[in-house]
């Protein structure tokens, strides 16, 4: 995940349109899955067992809007990254992804059922609301513009652990992974156009379209993320699944941003202490993150 926080947020400023970014990786990622639709029988049947459980009432129609979690996520990718850097994008996100996994999991929003709010959980975010606030302590004194940039990735970290959460139920009524990743991405790809069509209106259209292949990769990534967290949710919880996506981002965007860095430049002593904070926060909340018997 933060290899296509560093493809989309790339994508986003050499088109000069950080929402069609957003829109053709989520994009490519649903055009992939409808041209693999015709040789894949077990999302098809996933299909109409999705849509036998909603009329059943099963399943409640709203259980199916996981993209929206996602889109909110590509979208602040796309708008930040290239400014904040992956790091510090993604120890945001870890903020909001921590806070809100634990009400997400203590309302049983998820296949797993209801999970306890245990002290060393409440710990673990606390702490990593710490480390965001030491890390971005020096872009938030620069004016109004750096908050608005924090607020991104913290409503995408809070929206992925929703999206996780109810992807896992459509995976459980669909018995399909990449049922519940067809249907993410379409929903997803729905609401990222009407935003891009707003923008256009807004804003204008893009510049010219790059010729790197890479930066057009993105909704690849994001078909594989999706589908293991909607396959192994039901298992682990949603703050657990969260927990080990997170500290393989903290490592990731940290090593991207030492040796590819953004125009950002490299990541600052304030970052780096941050993101060590919220990887031990995450161990930390991890060692209560175990399913309630």
């Amino acid at each position: 995940m933060a290899t296509q926080g560093r493809i989309n947020g790339q994508l986003g400023t050499e088109l000069r349109d950080s929402m069609l970014a957003a829109v053709i990786s989520f994009g490519g990622g649903l055009v992939l899955l409808l041209l693999a639709l015709p040789v894949a029988p077990k999302t098809r049947a996933g299909l109409r067992r999705l849509a036998d459980a909603v009329r059943a009432g099963r399943l409640r129609p709203w259980h199916c809007l996981g993209g929206l979690g996602g889109a909110t996520f590509v979208a602040g990718q796309s708008v930040t990254v290239s400014v904040l850097g992956v790091a510090m994008f993604t120890v945001g996100v870890v903020a909001g992804q921590t806070v809100s996994s634990l009400f997400v999991d203590r309302a049983g929003l998820g296949p797993a059922g209801p999970q306890a709010l245990t002290w060393p959980r409440v710990l673990g975010a606390v702490l990593t609301l710490g480390a965001v606030a030491g890390s971005l302590s020096g872009g938030l004194g620069q004016g109004g513009g750096s908050l608005w940039l924090l607020v991104l990735p913290l409503a995408g970290g809070a929206a992925v652990a929703v999206q996780q959460a109810i992807n896992g139920r459509v995976n459980a009524a669909s018995g399909s992974a990449m049922t519940a990743t067809l249907v993410n991405f379409a929903v997803g790809t729905t609401a990222l156009v009407a935003g891009w069509l707003v923008s256009l209106i807004v804003r204008g259209g893009p510049v010219g379209f790059p010729g790197n292949p890479v930066l057009y990769l993105g909704g690849v990534v994001g078909i594989v993320f999706i589908a293991l967290a909607s396959f192994v949710v039901r298992w682990t919880g949603v703050l657990l699944l969260g927990l080990s996506a997170i500290a393989g981002q903290l490592v990731g965007s940290v090593l991207l941003d030492l040796f590819l860095p953004t125009h950002g430049g490299h990541p600052g002593a304030a970052t780096l202490i941050g993101t060590g904070v919220a990887l031990v926060a995450v161990v930390l909340a991890g060692a209560g993150g175990r399913r309630r018997a």
